[in-house]
């Protein structure tokens, strides 16, 4: 879809519709996203340019079921 509208630069990131940033309340996470995205914004050389972030959805998943867990044990 992205490529379709041709955006000036984005980045792609494999998730599900409505987690642009991943898991809510992750912090370092969605700061993470930002900084791909502003390291674009700086880097891109050409119009269109679409960066692949190397973040797989059950990664980020499996690690926010891990910070729950340890929440709880708090």
């Amino acid at each position: 879809m992205t490529e379709k509208i041709k955006a000036p630069r984005a980045i792609f990131l494999p998730w599900p519709m409505g987690h642009h940033f991943g898991i809510p309340f992750d912090r370092d996470l969605q700061r993470r996203v930002l900084f791909e995205a502003f390291s674009l914004l700086e880097t891109a050389q050409v119009s269109g340019t679409i960066r692949d972030v190397p973040l797989r959805w059950a990664d980020v998943r499996r690690e926010a079921k891990m910070l729950t867990a340890q929440g709880r044990n708090l």
